[in-house]
């Protein structure tokens, strides 16, 4: 990619990240500049507006460097070799072996460390997501009955308490939950947190042996929230999490999904010693972080990725679905990873449950971004998965 000499800094989801959205296409008038193409304050969007994002497309005659962001565009040939050739100089000094297991052992305590250190202050509000998941809208509007929304990988409650803020349903449940006990704690202590429609508990997604908060049941959850959390999982925890939602979800629930990307920046810049194995890192406070690609997502939550079936992933994916429901990526997993429930008695107690996980792909595409800084003539490119998975 274009030149990313950037300091090592946290590749977290950003402000400008954190206020996008994906507009239908608008064509330039000939007649008027539009708002988002105008440098004249009384009539251009500003950043509080975060619901005019993804309308500014970058046309042939364009000078790149006239804006500081542009919508929708893809990386070129080059961009590509470049992105290529940084992948592989991180592939060629990885994390090594003691730091894998260190990392891979207790990923809560770093996310521990990471709120203790940042508290609330880090992410800002969602307040993106009603326009991009309009379900949002459907079970918060008044006299909508009696509704469940679960939050995996809750934080610092960026996403339940806007949605609170904006609810107009007396019998919506919101539970927000995250396997950091700080995380939680933070959810608990905010201003704004009311039993009555918010519970925040400590519950690790990928688990099979770790019960359920009292009161999550089974079939009981119209809407589950994963907004860059599954980034957070080893790939060999992504059957057991697909599982649990499955198995939370009401017939007709719906997963809204949204995750980093393979080629986003976050991943280009990854620098010495942060690469784990194929598209997955550890980050500089010790954090993972796992960047999707679109037929490996399809995979993923249709269920045939687990299944070993046909599907149009990688080689690298083709990899991690020959041995059938009981995926092994790794020789050494046992010895690091806690919460692998691909092996023994898990396997043939759940393998018959896991395989009637089929959710319907209801969408699924690419968002991407081009970001500027025209001080230092840079380009940077940010790509995120974006979709919504239906059970039936």
């Amino acid at each position: 990619m274009t030149n990313l000499n950037l300091e090592d800094t946290s590749t977290r989801p950003t402000s400008q990240e954190t206020q996008d959205s994906t507009e239908p296409i608008q064509t330039p008038q000939d007649s008027a500049v539009l708002s988002h193409r105008s440098h004249d304050p009384s009539s251009n969007l500003k950043r509080s507006d975060p619901f005019q994002f993804g309308s500014r497309y970058l046309l042939p005659e364009d000078n790149p460097f006239e804006f500081n962001a542009w919508d929708h565009v893809e990386p070129s040939d080059e961009d590509l070799l470049r992105f290529e050739s940084q992948i592989e100089a991180q592939k060629a000094a990885p994390v090594s072996d003691f730091d894998r297991n260190r990392f891979n052992a207790e990923p809560a305590k770093w996310w521990n460390r990471f709120y203790t250190n940042n508290n609330v202050n880090f992410f800002k509000d969602r307040k993106w997501l009603a326009q991009e998941f309009p379900v949002l809208d459907n079970v918060t509007e008044k006299d909508a009955g009696n509704k469940v929304i679960l939050e995996v990988g809750a934080g610092a409650g960026n996403t339940c308490f806007p949605i609170l803020r904006a609810n107009e349903n007396g019998d919506l449940k919101v539970w927000a939950c995250d396997f950091s006990e700080k995380a939680v704690q933070l959810v608990r202590s905010a201003e704004g947190y009311d039993e009555r429609f918010l519970r925040a508990e400590v519950w690790d997604v990928s688990s099979c042996d770790v019960p359920r908060p009292p009161g999550l049941e089974e079939e009981s959850v119209d809407v589950v929230l994963m907004v860059f959390i599954f980034s957070a999982l080893h790939p060999t925890q992504w059957r057991q999490a697909v599982d649990n939602i499955w198995s939370l979800l009401k017939p007709g629930g719906e997963v809204c999904f949204r995750d980093y990307g393979r080629g986003d920046l976050a991943q280009v810049r990854m620098k010495k010693g942060r690469w784990m194995e194929e598209n997955f890192y550890i980050r500089g406070d010790g954090t993972r972080v796992y960047f999707f690609g679109e037929d490996e997502l399809r995979g993923i939550w249709s269920g045939r990725l687990f299944r070993g079936e046909e599907t149009n992933i990688s080689s690298h994916e083709e990899d991690n679905v020959k041995d059938g429901p009981a995926v092994e990526r790794d020789n050494e997993l046992d010895s690091y990873d806690s919460q692998d429930c691909t092996s023994g008695a898990h396997t043939e107690s759940r393998g018959t449950e896991r395989s009637k996980v089929r959710f319907e792909i209801s969408s699924l595409g690419v968002d991407r971004r081009l970001l500027i800084n025209r001080h230092k003539q840079l380009k940077m490119y940010r790509c995120w998965m974006q979709g919504r998975f239906r059970k039936p």
